[in-house]
């Protein structure tokens, strides 16, 4: 009976190691980084490691819920709600309700890498170092190490006095040279009347000069009204600062996202403020890599706090509060209103890049008027861009009628009545 009762409690040690081993080897085999990325992939829209979103904060998850619980709530939290489950239930209510997207593609392994991830400890802050100098909030950082403004001040103001002082000395000494020979002076002044009454008695020399002052005139008059409405590099600042660079250029947000009617309309709409809070809903500060020497962190935060000012969104609540404040934007590319363009004819069916007419908005930190978008500039790009007829059924018929008629197998905007006034001007 001594055996049978050592076989068993060796059976029972045996087991407990095995099961010790086995989960120690599959936390050992959650992979973090694969998690981070299948986060970043499926939970990201709504979940925040350390902070509330539309759903909860993630960080430490594991810990607060039975992992078997965990794989039912990702992969069909819906079911286990409608099967009563208590703490599914409370979950639910917590969050406003907000219904959890199924996610049936992720498997236990998937679930385990995600938890992994979630479970890493948060980063800490740097400490602050005692004496060294405190960043600055705004947009322009305290230059301790350059020269006191009072300083330059006080020496302009030195030299501003010396100027004065030679100013006076020096007309001082004209006036006694001047005394000194009056005569010698008045006497150059007579020679210059005599030739002053000279010209004034050719007739024809008076005529020519005033024909040539004339045209001279004329001609700078024209080039001053021929800017009047041609507002190129005009940069205005605008009520809520909106960076192209980081929209388009890095993030590579596609500019038909948020300009959707230059697809379809003939005016490229200004994008509602609904269409930004589809990431900034979950978005509320940026990263520290965002940040450039002229706009701090905390200056592209407080944008993104004035968005959800004017959009009425308690960052805390995760809800719209219904106080709503219009945003004045200002406009940048303005049209006569007796001229004619569409955007859909050019983006959809001509398929002309937004950088053609705009420049390389991609770049921009604040957005400006690239073109002059005068009535030669638009003339010259038609005279210079060829259509596009390959698997364009729009200008199929056409082209191959006026192919013909010019005998070319390329046509240009131009050749094609791009340049008939009544396109541009009903």
């Amino acid at each position: 009976m001594k055996k049978v009762g050592n076989h068993k409690s060796f059976s029972k040690i045996f087991f407990s190691l095995a099961f010790v081993l086995v989960t120690s080897l599959s936390a050992f085999s959650q992979d973090a980084a694969k998690g981070k990325e299948i986060f970043n992939t499926n939970c990201a829209a709504c979940h925040k490691l350390d902070a509330k979103a539309t759903g909860p904060a993630l960080r430490g998850v594991e810990a607060k819920y039975d992992k078997e619980w965990l794989y039912k709530w990702v992969k069909n939290s819906g079911e286990l709600i409608k099967s009563g489950d208590a703490q599914a239930v409370k979950v639910f209510e917590e969050n406003n309700k907000v219904p959890m997207p199924a996610f049936p593609q992720l498997s236990d392994e998937d679930i385990d890498n995600i938890l992994a991830y979630t479970s890493e400890q948060a980063p800490a802050a740097p400490a602050a170092v005692p004496g060294a100098p405190v960043a600055a909030t705004g947009d322009v950082a305290a230059d301790d190490s350059g020269v006191s403004n009072n300083i330059i001040l006080g020496v302009l103001s030195l030299v501003m006095m010396m100027l004065v002082v030679m100013l006076f000395l020096v007309n001082n000494m004209l006036t006694k040279i001047t005394g000194a020979k009056g005569l010698e002076v008045a006497q150059k002044d007579r020679s210059v009347m005599n030739i002053f009454k000279a010209y004034a008695k050719n007739q024809f020399l008076v005529l020519v000069s005033a024909i040539l002052l004339l045209l001279v005139s004329a001609y700078f008059a024209y080039g001053w009204m021929m800017q009047i409405g041609v507002d190129q590099g005009y940069e205005p600042v605008q009520p809520i600062h909106y960076s192209h660079r980081i929209h388009a250029g890095e993030n590579g947000i596609d500019c038909k996202y948020c300009h959707s009617a230059a697809r379809v309309g003939k005016h490229s709409n200004i994008p509602s403020l609904n269409v930004c809070m589809n990431c900034h809903k979950n978005i509320s500060e940026v990263a520290e890599t965002t940040a450039t020497e002229e706009h701090s962190k905390v200056f592209y935060d407080e944008q993104i706090a004035k968005l959800y000012d004017a959009v009425g969104w308690d960052k805390s609540l995760q809800k719209y509060t219904g106080k709503t404040k219009p945003v004045k934007w200002v406009r940048i590319h303005n049209l006569p209103d007796h001229v004619y363009f569409n955007h859909s004819q050019h983006v959809t069916v001509a398929g002309v890049e937004c950088q053609t007419c705009h420049g390389p908005v991609e770049e921009m930190e604040i957005m400006k008027q690239h073109a002059p978008l005068t009535m030669g500039w638009c003339i010259n790009c038609h005279r210079e861009t060829n259509v596009k007829v390959e698997d364009n059924a729009y200008y199929k018929k056409i082209h191959e009628e006026l192919s013909k008629k010019y005998g070319v197998s390329q046509l240009t905007a131009a050749q094609m009545g791009g340049l008939e006034c009544g396109k541009c001007h009903y």
